[in-house]
């Protein structure tokens, strides 16, 4: 009997020891598999002369490669020219910029420490990521994966454990793609609209966005106004960030204006073209709407987006709307456009996960807001663009409180811009967020200038728009205030909710802040008040009413028990 209880131990014993070994074996090849694919070969470059090329410092902040420069204007803002060959152009890109790339990786990467502290988590994710995007190159269009490499030349040596300068870089260009798809961060939130014919004063297009992609105040901090001159395609304008060369908001030399907003998408399933180098490759290579439907037409993405594409040659604007599934064209039929962060044409506008966006999301609100002063205001001109995209009230002017989602203005925009197509006419945003001044770019000025005048701004001086007064007022003192308690009572510091909703008395959020905050300390009664004023209040989404009528109804409970 002992015998055979012995023979059945050593039996489950070696299958035991099989199954582990098995598993173990497939962890192994699993690992040696991510770490494999994780390493993204780079294109295979012949003609690497333009790495010899070396900048020419003019002063602290400008420097010069041949035709190409770099500076930063008395605006705050950075601006750079770039020409050339698609290696070339990167490696210039990288020679000119090198310091704002390397800094804003380090802002990227303390912000994904915040997020992810544990630092075998963060190598989990790179190879995850990896995974992830294991056939991006197979859909980037050769010029640009060239572009990309001759910049990552310049990158920082300081993320090797992250992956390779170029394998960040590209990674980096679907980092949008890849949170919003599957966090559901709804991290943009932008809004965008057109005028034109008898809605514009002088009847031209006009076109204003705000790009409200919030990550950290450091990330905004070093805006790039970039001006391109391809060996094909047309030049063009866009505002960026260092070591990104996909495009949110640009014009072409032939008037032709892309910007993008998200829209809610499901989880994909692989990589595919991210959103901001199919919105790169229309300004490049489109010179009207038919082209630039043509170019979205062909290129596969794996999230949900909205371009919102303005033609001088055509004087007017429309948006195309693509999921992973399919597109659509949305054309009002009138003489405007309006663009939040759901879908507006037949198709795509009658899916279930577009009909929950709207009734769950703030862009509804947003749209309505945005329609609402653009029939208040009456034929549209640039100042009033502007106004519209300064505006930080809810519909019918009500005082929703600062930085509510629901608002036009939500006080996180990384930049503002405004178009005229038909005028080649750019205005861009200063520091902070929309509230500084518009500084304008006349891009027919800006191309046919032959190297960098040091002597005098490149922006037209005459044409630039003031800051908003609302820098004068005590309300914005108290919402940097505000901002500030906010951050010490998400760091964990202890913080007096009664402050934080006093400067900041009609955004709901202050109170549910201040709820959660008395919560965690047990103060049931306290945080039942907080959380009962907040639902009083405009409240930006479903998901964060429903999150506070159950720490209301928590709070109810834990009160009675005592």
């Amino acid at each position: 009997m002992k015998q055979k209880k012995r023979s059945g131990w050593r039996i489950a014993g070696r299958i035991l020891l099989f199954v582990f070994g098995g598993l173990l074996a497939l962890i192994i090849g699993l690992i040696i598999y991510l770490v494999a694919i994780s390493g993204m070969e780079p294109p295979a470059v012949k003609d690497k002369e333009a790495l010899k090329l070396q900048r020419t410092q003019i002063d602290s902040t400008c420097y010069t490669i041949g035709n190409n420069w770099f500076r930063k204007s008395n605006s705050g803002l950075y601006e750079m020219y770039v020409e050339g060959e698609p290696f070339e152009r990167g490696v210039i890109n990288g020679k000119l910029s090198g310091e704002l790339i390397r800094s804003q990786e380090d802002v990227f990467v303390a912000q994904f420490s915040k997020i992810v502290p544990s630092k075998t988590y963060l190598h989990f994710l790179k190879y995850f990521i990896g995974w992830f995007n294991r056939n991006l190159p197979d859909h980037v269009a050769e010029e640009f994966k060239e572009e990309i490499y001759g910049e990552s030349f310049s990158a920082s040596p300081n993320y090797d454990y992250i992956g390779t300068n170029y394998a960040r870089l590209m990674n980096y260009h679907a980092a949008h793609d890849i949170g919003h798809a599957l966090q559901g961060m709804m991290l943009v939130g932008c809004t965008s609209f057109g005028t034109w014919n008898g809605q514009s004063a002088d009847s031209s297009l006009i076109i204003g966005r705000n790009f409200d992609f919030y990550m950290g105040d450091d990330f905004a901090k070093d805006k790039m106004v970039v001006f391109y001159n391809p060996s094909k395609g047309y030049k063009f304008m866009f505002v960026t960030w260092g070591g990104f060369t996909g495009v949110v908001s640009g014009m072409n030399e032939k008037g032709l204006t892309v910007t993008i907003n998200a829209a809610k998408t499901s989880v994909p399933s692989g990589a595919a073209t991210p959103v901001s180098l199919v919105a790169r490759e229309i300004l490049q290579y489109a010179q009207n709407i038919e082209e630039a439907k043509k170019i979205a037409q062909r290129r596969k993405m794996f999230v949900s987006e909205s371009f919102l594409v303005g033609s001088a040659m055509d004087n007017k604007a429309v948006i195309i709307e693509k999921t992973p599934e399919g597109m659509d064209i949305y054309d009002p039929g009138n003489d405007f456009i309006t663009c939040t962060n759901h879908f507006q044409g037949p198709q795509l506008g009658a899916l279930s996960s577009n009909i929950q966006q709207i009734n769950e999301s703030a862009s509804s609100y947003r749209y309505e807001r945005l329609r609402e002063l653009l029939k208040e205001k009456g034929p549209n001109t640039v100042q009033k663009t502007v106004e519209i995209l300064r505006d930080r009230g809810g519909l019918h002017n009500a005082n929703i409180g600062e930085g509510n989602e629901k608002a036009i203005n939500q006080l996180i925009a990384h930049h503002s811009i405004v178009f005229e197509p038909q005028k080649r006419l750019v205005w861009v945003s200063t520091s902070p967020w929309q509230l500084g001044e518009f500084v304008a770019y006349d891009l027919d000025k800006i191309f046919a200038m032959r190297g960098l005048q040091t002597d005098h701004e490149i922006y037209d001086s005459a044409r630039i728009i003031p800051a908003d007064t609302f820098l004068l007022t005590k309300e914005y003192r108290d919402f940097n205030e505000y901002r500030r308690l906010r951050d010490e009572m998400k760091e964990g510091k202890t913080v007096d909710p009664q402050a934080l909703v006093a400067a900041n008395p009609e955004y709901y959020h202050a109170y549910a802040l201040a709820g959660d905050y008395c919560f965690r300390q047990k103060n049931y009664d306290a945080a039942r008040k907080y959380y009962e004023t907040a639902l009083t209040k405009v409240i930006a989404t479903k998901g964060e009413e429903e999150h506070i009528r159950k720490q209301l109804e928590l709070c109810i409970s834990k009160s009675a028990k005592r």
